[in-house]
């Protein structure tokens, strides 16, 4: 049997992160991987909070990263890849820093995760709404002005995890991040961009321990590698319109 002493422990270090909020020390800026953008063949920017900078797994591991190195070894094409997103990031954070950073308008391709802490902050559901629209039109903006090359991915369920199973209500939850998802799923057929559920994914993390980090709240590398199963053909066929 798992030592969920442990997993609680380490959760509730990183919920007081989350509940805390994140203040102008803590907005890092674009995390550049080795190969310049200029001499690689494509370029892509992640966008997001804990769930795209991989928080508990190590930097290889969560998916932006794991998605370039898959599709280098499909197309055998180099791939340099751009990450902003912080732990703990609501919608307006993420606006924020983007805002701050100004990156280039000249991405092959473009994924937002965002949402989980202003549910788990419990920011009143209008503001997503106001705001995800906002950052989707960022997006849209950073990846050459095409919707065809964004990718909105939906928002994990940690209810599934030893941290959400310890919760009042992680039912609750689930339903929650359901309205979550289902805007932005909205939002998106609306303009004409895609949609990839991965929540299913997260929602086996109690009968399958291995898709949950050893935080017991987060994603681990092998879940991240199933997110990357889903959106790794979606990217091909971006890349070779």
């Amino acid at each position: 049997m798992k030592n969920y002493t442990l997993y609680i422990l380490n959760a509730v270090t990183i919920l007081i992160l989350l509940g805390c909020g994140v203040t102008e020390e803590t907005t890092s800026t674009i995390e550049e991987l080795p190969i310049a953008e200029e001499n690689s063949d494509y370029s892509y920017l992640a966008l997001g909070d804990s769930y795209t900078i991989g928080e508990s797994v190590c930097n290889t591991c969560r998916f932006p990263i794991q998605l370039e190195n898959a599709l280098e070894q499909l197309t055998n094409k180099s791939v340099h890849t751009d990450i902003i997103a912080t732990t703990g990031w609501r919608t307006d954070n993420l606006i924020k820093a983007i805002e701050d950073q100004n990156p280039d308008k000249t991405y092959d391709f473009v994924t937002l995760l965002i949402g989980v802490n202003n549910q788990f902050q419990r920011t009143p559901f209008s503001v997503y709404e106001s705001e995800f629209p906002q950052l989707l039109t960022t997006a849209i903006t950073l990846a050459q002005g095409k919707k065809e090359r964004v990718i909105i991915v939906s928002i994990p369920d940690y209810a599934f995890t030893p941290y959400g199973q310890t919760t009042s209500n992680p039912q609750q939850i689930s339903d929650e991040l359901d309205k979550y998802n289902a805007h932005a799923k909205e939002v998106a057929e609306k303009r004409g961009v895609k949609f990839l559920n991965i929540t299913d994914i997260t929602r086996r993390g109690i009968a399958e321990p291995n898709l949950v980090a050893s935080d017991g709240l987060h994603p681990s590398e092998d879940a991240y590698a199933e997110f990357v199963d889903r959106l790794l053909p979606i990217v091909n066929t971006i890349i070779k319109d």
